[in-house]
């Protein structure tokens, strides 16, 4: 059912989305614009399965534009972690001594090992920092749409009255888009459900994945670590709330997200884990395995065959400079017979 008032107009989250209406704007016109790419290579114009595919090209742009800064996060986030026993050491040194020499010494030295291996803490918040707003803006568009079409609002950007009603008559699945767990009813709560289970199920086999392989030996002990595997059950948990309340085209849009992120963790982990880890150990045995197979079919001796050559001739180099340095007495002794 759908009040005269939309609520995220008003109050504090009025102010807030009145901040974000450039991209609110912008988020109705790249759907709008999907939408009639889609029934330009043949989709059904009108509601239909083009609105719904709209919303998952939406995370698909999102994502490819904030891909770049992804890369340099995941960098900066290898660097960090790969620091995790230096700053522990640094933590230990100055441990209980709370006077302003010792308090300034750590900071310091902290700054200082951040400078010298091009690590920034603030770099790996970045992507999240603006993924943030964009998913709020959606949310905020998705839960409008029944407001707009019903006429209880201004049009928003690309989405008028006649471009709203026809989303909102859009049913996937059986569930109209813009409707949540509420107030739907029959196999459409089966469908929602489902979506919602697999959406938190993403989000945490992402998560747990990532802390079991990505995380440097070393740093596998204490309450950061404690912590981060606390995070990966008690985030998806919380979601299971949220995702009850979500429109239907919200809960697309956050499973194809958490699909995105679970397939770029899953390469992160596989292509560029943080030294130490797990995974990076698991990386080095596939890497020499691979070696030796291209040098097998290439007709080149294996990397141990190599390694044993060259511990060989580092055995006769030692041998023969041993030799030489025997016979340096010998060689004195017989100058002294030719004087």
């Amino acid at each position: 059912m759908v009040t005269d008032t939309f609520t995220f107009d008003t109050g504090i989250f009025g102010f807030f989305y009145k901040i974000l209406r450039p991209v609110e704007w912008l988020v109705t016109y790249v759907m709008v614009w999907c939408h009639k790419f889609l029934t330009l290579i043949g989709f059904p114009s009108g509601p239909g399965i083009a609105w719904a595919i709209s919303v998952v090209m939406l995370v698909i742009l999102v994502r490819l534009c904030i891909l770049p800064l992804f890369i340099k996060q995941m960098r900066s986030m290898r660097r960090l972690q790969a620091l995790q026993p230096q700053l522990k050491k640094i933590q230990n040194k100055y441990k209980g001594k709370k006077d302003q020499a010792s308090k300034e010494a750590a900071s310091r030295e902290t700054m200082k090992l951040y400078q010298d291996n091009h690590a920034n803490p603030a770099g790996s918040c970045l992507p999240m920092l603006i993924q943030s707003p964009v998913f709020m803006t959606m949310f905020y568009v998705l839960s409008a749409v029944p407001f707009i079409a019903k006429g209880k609002r201004e049009p928003l950007g690309a989405f008028t009255k006649s471009v709203a009603m026809e989303f909102e008559q859009t049913e996937i699945f059986g569930v109209h888009i813009s409707n949540n767990l509420t107030n739907t009813e029959g196999p459409g709560r089966i469908v929602i459900i489902v979506f919602i289970a697999l959406m938190c199920l993403t989000m945490f086999y992402s998560q747990f994945h990532n802390t079991r392989k990505n995380t440097p030996r070393a740093s596998m002990e204490g309450t950061q670590y404690r912590m981060q595997k606390m995070m990966a059950y008690i985030f998806p948990v919380m979601y299971i709330f949220s995702g009850v309340a979500f429109p239907f085209a919200v809960l697309i849009y956050w499973l194809t997200n958490n699909t995105w992120n679970l397939g770029q963790t899953m390469w992160q982990v596989w292509n560029m884990p943080t030294p130490g880890s797990p995974a990076a150990e698991e990386k080095e045995i596939r890497d020499h395995t691979r070696e030796n197979e291209r040098r097998s079919k290439s007709g080149q001796m294996s990397l141990e065959d190599e390694a044993l050559v060259k511990a060989k001739e580092a055995q006769e180099e030692k041998a023969q400079a041993g030799t030489h340095q025997r016979y340096q007495p010998s060689k004195k002794k017989s100058k002294k017979k030719g004087k």
